[in-house]
């Protein structure tokens, strides 16, 4: 995970721009390659890591564990997730603690079923969570030739969201701008994110933080403004 202490000097930060601009996030996601992701300021104001599911390696779980930090999840679009017939995890809570749930900058959660592979062993290293995952993509792809029962077992170590029904037109998280990326790359419906971290606050990294993190490795940075203004257009 990224602090002040561990970003590029400014020289280097001025030398290793981050790409910026829509084609470019399209086109590293094509290519299985992450986009930081920043949501509005005024919502969760975070920056995920975000990863086209059907291409991850272990590697990339590695990469999203140690530079990002935050809870690493596959984003599902809401068709795909009822072809799986994955619920929203609040639909199915019977504890009282789950009645009356209060999200501040947001309406629901997107939270749905937690599931293993059933070729990993513990579920949680790197090969099987990225195991997992990758077959998560691939299934996406083709939902209705996939037994989802026998390929996946529950409860598993990979968080799973579901995304709303009519994507951003309903909400505007990392789960639906995950998703509507995918779409517009036309790759599989299914994107893993996973929110920065800052190691020295406590809190999430923040957007300047980010962009310097962004410029280091080469990777696009986008604002959730440029998704969302994109999908309206069409």
């Amino acid at each position: 995970m990224w602090s002040d202490s561990m970003l590029p000097d400014s020289r280097s930060y001025r030398q290793n721009k981050p790409a910026g601009g829509l084609d470019n996030a399209i086109a590293a996601f094509q290519q299985g390659e992450p986009v930081l992701i920043h949501d509005a300021s005024d919502r969760e104001n975070e920056v995920d890591l975000v990863y086209p599911a059907h291409t991850v390696t272990s590697s990339d779980i590695a990469r999203l564990r140690n530079d990002a930090g935050g809870l690493i999840c596959v984003a599902l679009s809401y068709d795909v997730a009822e072809t799986f017939e994955l619920p929203f995890a609040a639909e199915e809570l019977s504890h009282p603690a789950g009645a009356e749930t209060g999200i501040e900058y947001d309406d629901r959660s997107s939270f749905s079923l937690t599931v293993n592979h059933r070729d990993t062993f513990t579920g949680i290293v790197d090969n099987d969570r990225a195991q997992t995952i990758s077959v998560l993509g691939e299934a996406a792809r083709n939902p209705d030739d996939v037994d989802f029962a026998s390929e996946f077992d529950i409860p598993g170590h990979v968080h799973l969201l579901k995304a709303a029904p009519n994507l951003l037109d309903d909400r505007q998280g990392h789960t639906e701008l995950g998703i509507a990326l995918a779409e517009m790359a036309d790759v599989p419906p299914a994107a893993v994110v996973c929110e920065m971290l800052d190691d020295e606050t406590g809190g999430a990294l923040s957007r300047t933080n980010a962009a310097a993190y962004a410029g280091e490795n080469d990777f696009v940075l986008l604002d959730e403004s440029t998704i969302i203004d994109e999908v309206m257009r069409e």
